[in-house]
C-alpha cells in the first residue's frame, strides 16, 4: 500500500509541473521521509536507522553512551547510599571484605583474601610514573580504588624485606631470598598490579626505586642513532624521558647521594641535532650528587643515553638506602625493537632490544643488586625461552591466578560493588564464572554482569 500511494504521487507531480502550490498530504509526506530512512540504512552505514522521531540516525550512538553513563551514576549514587550500611561489607564465611590494614607494609598472612582501599591522590603521587592498566580497569569498573591482597603479592614483598631485614627471614622449609626475580604467568594473573603494589610498599619504606611500567616504551618511537664509539644504538629521547620519570618521586633521595663515578661521560647524538660541535665529553665534579647528574642527562639531549647509562652504575654503589629496579613488560627487552638498521637499498635489518644502549645497562640480572621484572604477555612480544641470557636460572617465578578462595572474595566484592545483580548471585553461578574464565581475573570482571 506504501508503494501504492508513493506511485501515484510521483503520477501526480508529472501530470501537474506546477504542484509547489498543492499541499501534500501528511500520509504521503510521511512515508517519503522513511523511505529515505531506507536509503540511509542500505548505503555505506550498516547500522540499523533509529526511527524515534526525536533522534536522528546519526545519534543513536550518542544516545546509547547517554544511557550508559546514567546507568553509571545511579550506580554510583547507590554504592554511596551503601557505604552507610555496614552489613554489606561481608565477604564469603561471614569474614569481611575490607582489611583493617593502614598500609601495605602492615599487611599480615591474616589479610589475605581481604581488600585494602586506596585513594586516587596518593597512589598518584607514590607512583607518578604512571598506574597500569590493570589497576585502573579494577577501579574504573568496580567504581572503587581498592585491590585484593593476595599471598602471592605477601610472598613477594616478604621476600625483599627479609634481603633489608634478615630478621624477617621467612621460617618455611627450602625459602631462599632472591635477589632477582621475574614474574611470569598467564595473562591477566596480576603481575603488573603486583609490580605496582611492591613499588608502593618499598616507597613507603623509604627506598630508592627506579620504577619501569612500560618497559616496551624503551624500545620503540622517537630518535635512534648508532653511537660509533660504543657500537650500540642511542635512542635520547627514550633516554630522557627515563630520567624525568626518575626524578618525579627520587627527587628528595638523589639530591642526597653524592656520585662515586666521576670519569667524564661521552656523549652522543642529539635528538635531530646531531653531534655538538667542540665537545665529546661531559665532566663530573666531584661535589656532584645523583640529583645534578640527572639534571646534566636533562639538560642536554646529547648526554641523556651516557647519563641513563652512568646512572645505572651509580646505582649499584649505593649503600645509604636500598635500592630496587622494577621493570614491567621485562619480556620487551629480550626480542626486537621497532628500529631497523638499513642493509642494502631494499633491505633493513631488525635491531634487537639488547643492542640499545639503556636496554643493555638494565637488563641484566646477574649483579648483586635487587632487581624485579614482570613479562607482560598482553603485549605480544612472543614466545620466549625459559633460560634468559643474563637472568639467573633460579629468578623466574609463576604467579597464579585466582585460587577459588579468592575468587570467592571477588564475586562477593563485585557484588557489593553491584556488579553483579543481588537476585541472580549464588555460590553455583560464581563458581560456573570461575571455571568459565579459568581464574583470569579481567574475564571473571567482565563476565560477573551477566550472571542470571
Amino acid at each position: 500500500m506504501l508503494r501504492s500511494i508513493l506511485r501515484t504521487a510521483a503520477t501526480a507531480a508529472k501530470s501537474h509541473p506546477t504542484t509547489s502550490d498543492i499541499l501534500i498530504p501528511a500520509a504521503i509526506a510521511a512515508p517519503s521521509k522513511l523511505s529515505s530512512f531506507r536509503t540511509f540504512a542500505k548505503g555505506p552505514h550498516p547500522n540499523k536507522p533509529n526511527f524515534r522521531p526525536d533522534m536522528k540516525p546519526d545519534n543513536a550512538a550518542t544516545g546509547a553512551k547517554g544511557a550508559e553513563s546514567l546507568n553509571k551514576d545511579l550506580r554510583a549514587r547507590a554504592l554511596k547510599e551503601d557505604e552507610k550500611d555496614e552489613s554489606l561489607n561481608i565477604g564469603p564465611n561471614g569474614r569481611p571484605l575490607f582489611t583493617s590494614a593502614a598500609s601495605i607494609s602492615q599487611l599480615t598472612k591474616k589479610d589475605t583474601c581481604t581488600y585494602l582501599k586506596f585513594r586516587r591522590e596518593e597512589l598518584e603521587s607514590v607512583l607518578p610514573e604512571g598506574l597500569s592498566n590493570g589497576m585502573l580497569k579494577e577501579f574504573g569498573d568496580s567504581m572503587r580504588d581498592a585491590l585484593l591482597i593476595r599471598q602471592s603479592f605477601l610472598d613477594l614483598r616478604d621476600n625483599f624485606r627479609s634481603i633489608v631485614d634478615p630478621t624477617m627471614q621467612s621460617n618455611a622449609k627450602g625459602h631462599k631470598a632472591r635477589k632477582q626475580v621475574v614474574l611470569d604467568g598467564p595473562v591477566s594473573c596480576g603481575k603488573s598490579i603486583a609490580l605496582a603494589m611492591l613499588v608502593h610498599w618499598a616507597r613507603d619504606e623509604g627506598w630508592l626505586v627506579l620504577y619501569v611500567p612500560k618497559g616496551r616504551e624503551w624500545t620503540h618511537g622517537g630518535f635512534f642513532y648508532k653511537n660509533p664509539k660504543t657500537g650500540l644504538w642511542d635512542t635520547p629521547v627514550q633516554a630522557a624521558n627515563i630520567l624525568q620519570d626518575f626524578l618525579k618521586y627520587n627527587k628528595d633521595h638523589l639530591q642526597k647521594l653524592p656520585c662515586k663515578i666521576f670519569e667524564p661521560i661521552p656523549l652522543g647524538e642529539g635528538a635531530g641535532v646531531g653531534w655538538m660541535k667542540g665537545a665529546d665529553v661531559v665532566q663530573i665534579p666531584e661535589d656532584y650528587t645523583l640529583l645534578d647528574l640527572v639534571q646534566v642527562g636533562l639538560s642536554s639531549t646529547h648526554a641523556a643515553v651516557g647519563v641513563v647509562v652512568r646512572l645505572r652504575e651509580e646505582l649499584s654503589l649505593v649503600k645509604d638506602v636500598p635500592v630496587l629496579i622494577a621493570v614491567d613488560q621485562y619480556n620487551s627487552w629480550f626480542t626486537f625493537s621497532e628500529y631497523e638498521e638499513p642493509v642494502t637499498v631494499r633491505s633493513c635489518r631488525p635491531i634487537h632490544a639488547k643492542e640499545l644502549a639503556t636496554v643493555n645497562a638494565f637488563r641484566s640480572m646477574i649483579h648483586d643488586n635487587m632487581m624485579v621484572g614482570a613479562f607482560s604477555h598482553s603485549t605480544a612480544v612472543g614466545k620466549l625461552r625459559k633460560d634468559l641470557p643474563g637472568v639467573p636460572a633460579d629468578a623466574r617465578i609463576n604467579f597464579p591466578r585466582y585460587s577459588v578462595d579468592e575468587a570467592a572474595v571477588v564475586c562477593h566484592y563485585y557484588l557489593r560493588q553491584r556488579l553483579i545483580q543481588r537476585e541472580a548471585f549464588t555460590e553455583e553461578n560464581w563458581k560456573k564464572i570461575y571455571y568459565l574464565s579459568h581464574g583470569n581475573g579481567a574475564e571473571m570482571r567482565w563476565l560477573v554482569p551477566f550472571m542470571r
